[in-house]
């Protein structure tokens, strides 16, 4: 079975009950740690145990490459063997698919407060101390637990080291120093959380758009991802609605690697609730997608002879920009009827402005500039 979940939610403990429960004989590794070599070497010992079960527990599977988990394989199908393997990331991406075919997946989740409580008053129990935790110091312990069993008990292994009688918030905040929340730079938390923020800002919530902005920067997330991220919105979400947004966003990120942290954060800030809060349009994007898939599916069309560049005697005396209309010599700065698709080619139209932010007066133009072109035809 695979045990897919965050750290500290009790994935390595749930494994080691489900041992201890069978009567199984337990091996354990670390799949950061490990090689091909350890893994033959849990097979032998399984080998060994026969015909006594044996759990072979592999904690970030993920992290094995493909020829170690293939390993895994024949031994799993003859029994020798039980795996199961814990992994804070999707097991659909990143464990071998003959692998995951051959497991059960399970999902755990983080830890909720009423859970985290229940561990530290069941550890300080067991520790047999007269120290006690105060409410304000268990609501400050789950706090920077953030959902993680195993941070919650090294906060209080930490603050009951200090020999205090008495754990309560501020005391429990010295002894965690500066603790970040939960998220993983390199793994599902980290894409979840900036695609809950590019969500937000497409939704045009602001609110909710500087709080998960917020959350990832108190994770520690790199802020210049972020003021990438924010680049792509101001093309592929907001586009002509409100053109400045890209100029916006390269200036946030500029400002950013001027100031650094944490001044330069509050630029970031102020592009993400702009953003969330102008209108919105994918429609260069969708024009883009459309332009691409035309271009790919038919023929490559020659240049008319009037478009073509004329910079020298021959060019020209082969006709190159013969015909050719220059827009500003003519009334309103626009050729009125001049076509500019190849010739063999139909009309598209593949951008599509919205009635939305500065795309209202863009498709107003463009539809005064139709007109003028229809009636210069008739």
């Amino acid at each position: 079975m695979l045990l897919w979940g965050p750290p500290g939610s009790g994935k390595t403990t749930l494994a080691r009950l489900l041992a201890k429960n069978s009567d199984a004989h337990w091996i354990a590794m670390s799949a950061v740690l490990a090689g091909v070599k350890d893994v033959r070497a849990a097979i032998a010992e399984a080998k060994d145990m026969v015909p006594h079960q044996t759990v072979l527990f592999v904690d970030e599977v993920h992290r094995f490459n493909k020829a170690q988990q293939d390993a895994f394989l024949p031994h799993v199908e003859s029994g020798i063997l039980t795996i199961i393997g814990a992994t804070t990331e999707n097991p659909a991406f990143e464990v071998n698919s003959a692998l995951l075919s051959r497991t059960h997946v399970y999902v755990l989740h983080r830890l909720e407060a009423r859970h985290i409580r229940a561990i530290v008053n069941h550890a300080l129990a067991a520790c047999n101390s007269s120290v006690v935790c105060t409410e304000r110091g268990m609501e400050t312990l789950i706090g920077l637990a953030d959902g993680d069993a195993r941070r919650a008990l090294n906060l209080l292994e930490a603050a009951f080291r200090l020999n205090e009688q008495e754990l309560d918030g501020e005391h429990i905040e010295r002894a965690a120093g500066q603790a970040f929340r939960q998220f993983d730079k390199g793994g599902d938390a980290f894409y979840d959380q900036i695609s809950a923020l590019h969500k937000s800002i497409r939704g045009s919530d602001p609110n909710a758009s500087l709080y998960w902005f917020a959350r990832m920067v108190d994770g520690g997330c790199d802020p210049l991802y972020i003021a990438r991220r924010l680049i792509r919105i101001a093309t592929e979400d907001i586009g002509t609605a409100d053109p400045r947004c890209l100029q916006l966003a390269i200036a946030a990120r500029d400002a950013y690697r001027h100031l650094g942290s944490p001044e330069g954060e509050l630029a970031l800030a102020e592009t993400v609730v702009y953003f969330a809060s102008v209108p919105k349009s994918n429609a260069v994007d969708v024009a883009y997608e459309r332009a691409m898939t035309f271009v790919r599916e038919h023929p490559s069309y020659p240049v008319p002879m009037r478009f073509r560049n004329a910079p020298t005697k021959l060019a020209k005396s082969l006709g190159h920009g013969d015909g050719y209309r220059y827009a500003h010599d003519e009334e309103q700065a626009f050729a009125a009827g001049e076509r500019y698709f190849p010739d063999e080619m139909p009309d598209q139209a593949f951008f599509k402005p919205s009635s939305r932010g500065i795309e209202k007066q863009i498709e107003e133009r463009l539809s005064k500039l139709r007109r003028l072109n229809e009636r210069a035809k008739r």
